[in-house]
């Protein structure tokens, strides 16, 4: 039986220099590229029966050019890159890989807010710099040291990254509230609690956004509710960067109505050099890395493998809609 024409178009951030898609080599023809621009898009998939995306879009201009696709395999969580009912119209199979990296997106809202709270690498800086040879003390601060366990943090989402990090909050000591749109207000789950949006950000020290993107999430973060917000609140977001309105975000950021920010993701990505977050000195940005750990990429291509050999034998799973 002829192996069906797997194209992978931007695995490079999947596999970078330390794993690879020879798994998949027994069960397709398998042409993978680190990166596709969008004019490739169509010319690479045009004879493709499958393709896995992580970015790369799939929208009405792309599905329509591609009458011998039959699957899409996407390379996350995340699927606001393809058009789910355009495709399920066309008769094409759409599969995610949920929950891959839960642990190692947990751990790096924390290693955000554990940069606010200590500023470690500025401090191990200094001393690299020999401000502690010359120091008359035996100790200094750069930047005011926060202790966690007096801060309340406030996590808007509480699907598995949300619950993993109310459970790491729970072990520094915080006060846990969490908020929901499945959850009931007042329900406990662990030492977090579940209160309303407007308590999220009425009392919190520390707002964590690990939410999915969807019309009544999109720019949750905004004019409106950052004056709901306590002020000098840390705003971090590890789930989608259009969570937040940025140039409202960079404002109160500028006022000190929001004292830090720490995020992994942007509205444009890579961005463009004029955000208005990229030079503020209390806005601490990563590269959208937090599920990029080898364990977290290796369990992304293991479920990957699962969905396309699943789909091939004609039980799909981790379908979308």
């Amino acid at each position: 039986m002829k192996k069906p024409k797997l194209v992978i178009l931007d695995g490079y951030t999947s596999v970078q220099d330390d794993l690879d898609w020879n798994s998949f080599n027994d069960i397709a023809d398998v042409v993978a590229y680190d990166r596709t621009p969008a004019e490739k898009i169509i010319e690479r998939s045009v004879d493709a029966d499958a393709v896995f995306t992580n970015k790369v879009p799939f929208f009405a201009e792309q599905l329509n050019a591609l009458p011998n696709l039959k699957y899409i395999g996407i390379l996350a969580t995340g699927y606001n890159n393809v058009d789910i009912a355009l495709a399920n119209k066309l008769g094409i199979t759409v599969c995610n890989i949920p929950a891959y990296g839960t642990d190692s997106v947990a751990q790096a809202v924390f290693a955000h807010i554990l940069n606010i709270a200590n500023r470690t690498d500025l401090h191990a800086q200094s001393v690299r710099n020999g401000r502690w040879c010359s120091s008359p003390d035996i100790a200094y601060c750069l930047t005011p040291q926060t202790q966690l366990n007096t801060k309340t943090i406030g996590i808007f989402g509480f699907g598995a990254i949300g619950r993993k990090v109310a459970k790491i909050a729970c072990g520094f000591g915080m006060n846990v509230i969490a908020y929901s749109p499945s959850r009931t207000i007042g329900e406990k789950n662990d030492c977090a609690k579940m209160v309303s949006a407007e308590e999220i950000f009425s009392k919190s020290d520390i707002i964590s956004l690990n939410c999915p993107l969807n019309d009544k999430t999109k720019e949750i973060i905004n004019s409106r509710t950052l004056k709901l917000i306590k002020h000098g609140a840390w705003v971090i977001n590890t789930g989608r960067g259009q969570l937040i309105n940025e140039n409202d975000l960079a404002i109160a950021l500028k006022s000190g109505q929001i004292a830090f920010a720490g995020l992994d993701v942007l509205s444009t990505e890579p961005p463009t050099n004029d955000n208005p977050l990229l030079n503020l000195d209390n806005c601490f940005i990563t590269p959208h890395n937090a599920w990029t750990t080898q364990t977290a990429r290796k369990r992304l291509i293991k479920i990957c493998f699962d969905n396309f050999n699943a789909w091939l034998k004609g039980n799909p799973i981790n379908k979308i809609g």
